[in-house]
This record gives structure tokens, C-alpha cells and sequence, in this order.
């Protein structure tokens, strides 16, 4: 019997039925935290749950979603049984959930037993353990919960320098807006710098190495002139926001030069303008207008001709 059948069938075995089942976890506390592993399992137990006709709620930690129950807006008397799950039984939080609800039926799923004779442990009145437990461990529930499609992989690779500029800078501002938008985008964000080192095992340490990041990547957004460039190399649509305010410099020079349109001057970074152009290069037109972009620069290199931007026309 595997864990999520064991759940159901201890769930069951209560005189009263199982009533509506309270999932908690660290994502429940306020001081904790949410991992993407622990709401894969919690997405796994609520399925199983759903499937079995029982009804649940859930506690979040006000910090991870804001407006959503929280342990303080789930009674006690509310429930008969409450389930904590995946993560380590271990700390505060996890004995104040046991002083709070010593009146319900509490177990524990998909967790690591720390320490079995611990109040953290001893408290659970069933321990379906994926490791620490009596028997062997068992496969994470993150490894079987249904997942939706993973939304596109987006590079952001902003500059904060260029001091250069003087009093026509408006990288903080920019930067400021980017980021709070990109906040709002269902993406995968990953942080990026086209600055190379050797002693810091966070950057690129060669062009190649970054370029091999680049061309994994969905989308680019980017306030840096070879943010916009590598990521044309790459074929990979880039939504470029020059940060230098009166008309911008480099970046959009540069963007002039590759014909490339989803150029966005520091004046206009408002939501409907990014949005706009996030949607043309992440749909058709812009991932083709990227890989004819990537075509001709390779063309380019192949006869010498890199300089020649009209060859770029299109």
C-alpha cells in the first residue's frame, strides 16, 4: 500500500469519517517557507483527497499568498483531522501546530523524521515517513503530483551601471518597473549577467558558456546592449528596454542596427507597454523574427561580413 493509500484508508478508519481535513505544512507558517517541492506534494495529497470525495482546506502562510486561509483563520473545532505535509518534523512550528490542534487527529505525510522519539515526531498519531521513518524510504510525493505545463523560461540581464550617462541614467527606475512586472508574468525568471568570471561560480566564465544559456531560454529581457545581441545570436526573441532616459544610446542603437522591434525607451516602461511586446516574443512571430535575425548573423560570420547591418534587413 503506498503512502497516499495509507492516508486515505487511516483517514477512513476514524468512527466519525474523516469530516473536512486541514493540510498544513512549513508553508502554513508565517516564519517558514514554501518550497516547489512541498506544494507538488501537497498538490498530490489534495488530488488523492479530492478523488477519495473528502473535502480539505488549506493553511498558507500569509508571507507566500496573501489573502488565502491562514492557521489563525483555520478553529480548531473546525476540523477532525490535520495533516502535516512533507518536509522535516522538526522545530517551534511544528509543536505549536501539535499545542493548537490537540484535539484533532493529526498525521504526518511525506516527511522527514528528524528525530522519532522528538514531541515533534511523537505527537503525529500516524508518520508516513519518505525517509528517517521504521522502514525503507519511500519515492516523494513531489515526484507524482500532477503539474500543469511549465510556463516559458525568461533570462533578465539588467545593468545598474553605465555611469557613463551621467544625469541621463534611469537604470533604477527602470529596473524598479522591470522587475515588479516581471514579478507578475507567469515565467520561469532567471537571473543573469553577460559579466564573465573565473572566481565566482555564479557567472559565466566564458561567451560560450553564456551563450549555451542564452539559446535554453524562452525569452530574454534585458536592458544591456549584448543582452539584446547574444540573445539575437542565439535566436531567442529579446524585449530590450534601453534605461538611458532622452531617446536612449546604445542599447537602442544597437537595436536599430539588428532591425529588432521589441524596443522599449526608459520613458515608456509602464505594464501594458512590456506586455504588449512579452506577448509578440513569446507567440510565432517573434521567435521567427529572432531565428531570421540568428540566421543572418551566422551568414554573416561564415563570409566576413559582420559589420555589413543591411544584410540584418527583415
Amino acid at each position: 500500500m503506498d503512502t497516499l493509500d495509507r492516508l486515505l484508508a487511516a483517514l477512513r478508519a476514524h468512527p466519525e469519517g474523516p469530516g473536512t481535513v486541514l493540510l498544513t505544512g512549513w508553508f502554513s507558517f508565517i516564519d517558514g517557507e514554501a518550497t516547489a517541492g512541498d506544494l507538488l506534494a501537497r498538490t498530490a495529497v489534495a488530488q488523492a483527497l479530492d478523488a477519495a470525495g473528502v473535502p480539505h482546506d488549506t493553511a498558507w502562510s500569509a508571507g507566500f499568498a496573501p489573502g488565502a486561509r491562514t492557521l489563525d483563520e483555520a478553529p480548531p473545532e473546525a476540523y477532525r483531522h490535520v495533516l502535516f505535509v512533507c518536509g522535516p518534523l522538526h522545530g517551534p512550528q511544528v509543536r505549536e501546530l501539535h499545542r493548537r490542534y490537540a484535539d484533532c487527529v493529526r498525521v504526518a505525510v511525506n516527511v522527514s523524521v528528524i528525530d522519532a522519539d522528538a514531541p515533534e515526531t511523537t505527537g503525529f498519531a500516524l508518520v508516513l515517513a519518505r525517509d528517517g521513518g521504521t522502514g525503507p524510504p519511500r519515492p516523494d510525493l513531489a515526484a507524482l503530483a500532477p503539474a500543469g505545463p511549465p510556463p516559458p523560461l525568461v533570462a533578465l540581464v539588467l545593468t545598474q551601471g553605465q555611469g557613463e550617462y551621467g544625469n541621463r541614467r534611469g537604470h533604477t527606475d527602470v529596473t524598479t518597473a522591470l522587475t515588479a512586472w516581471a514579478g507578475t508574468k507567469d515565467c520561469a525568471r532567471l537571473p543573469v549577467d553577460t559579466r564573465l568570471a573565473r572566481d565566482d561560480w555564479r557567472l559565466c566564465a566564458s561567451p560560450e558558456q553564456f551563450l549555451a544559456l542564452a539559446a535554453r531560454c524562452d525569452l530574454v529581457v534585458t536592458t544591456r546592449l549584448h543582452g539584446l545581441v547574444l540573445a539575437l545570436r542565439t535566436g531567442v526573441p529579446a524585449l530590450a528596454v534601453d534605461p538611458v532616459l532622452g531617446g536612449g544610446a546604445k542599447l537602442s542603437a544597437q537595436a536599430r542596427a539588428l532591425r529588432w522591434p521589441a524596443l522599449v525607451p526608459a520613458e515608456q516602461v509602464r505594464p501594458a507597454v512590456l506586455d504588449r511586446w512579452w506577448e509578440w516574443c513569446l507567440t510565432g512571430r517573434g521567435r521567427a523574427a529572432a531565428g531570421r535575425r540568428a540566421a543572418r548573423l551566422a551568414r554573416a560570420r561564415r563570409t566576413g561580413g559582420g559589420g555589413r547591418s543591411a544584410q540584418l534587413a527583415g
